[in-house]
């Protein structure tokens, strides 16, 4: 029965190893980092629950990433969005970016300038291909994206690296 057992078990060991070794594929994803996105972009498109952002709606508007917060300007340099952010790799972002970007989920947190309390937040993906950035996220209670294509209630910017 020794002779068999011995075997036995370390067959089981090798044929357990693989199993053991196998690690969350999403644990993998190499989301971005804040500093990768950290700086100053123009918005070069939108797109706005499906359909295309009129180009004269987003010329000259900016937006700013720190480590922790964005900063949305319009072409008057007027801030018309604030939020604190935080990422997190997405194993869904990262598919539908293209080839060579690197994907995250995003969510960013503002609180409205006429309350105190109240907490808005946007659920969505980011990713960023050399210069270039895409974000999609869902209004406040929407559905938050799964691909880099808006639906209702969801909005998508196109950004570039300014130079700073």
């Amino acid at each position: 029965m020794r002779r068999i057992a011995a075997p036995l078990a370390i067959a089981l060991t090798i044929l357990a190893a693989p199993a053991r070794a196998q690690v969350d594929p999403s644990k993998d994803t190499p989301g971005l980092k804040p500093s990768d996105i950290a700086g100053g972009y123009e918005i070069v498109s939108g797109e706005k629950f499906g359909a295309p952002e009129p180009a004269e709606r987003v010329k000259g508007s900016t937006v700013r990433f720190t480590k922790d917060r964005v900063v949305v300007m319009d072409r008057d340099s007027k801030e018309v969005y604030g939020a604190s952010y935080s990422l997190e790799p997405a194993e869904a972002a990262a598919g539908e970016a293209a080839p060579g970007a690197t994907g995250s989920k995003i969510k960013m947190t503002s609180k409205l300038a006429d309350s105190q309390d109240e907490e808005q937040v946007a659920l969505g993906m980011i990713d960023k291909d050399g210069d270039k950035v895409r974000l999609i996220y869902a209004l406040p209670g929407g559905e938050a994206p799964r691909e880099f294509k808006t639906k209702a209630g969801q909005l998508m910017f196109v950004l570039k690296r300014k130079a700073d």
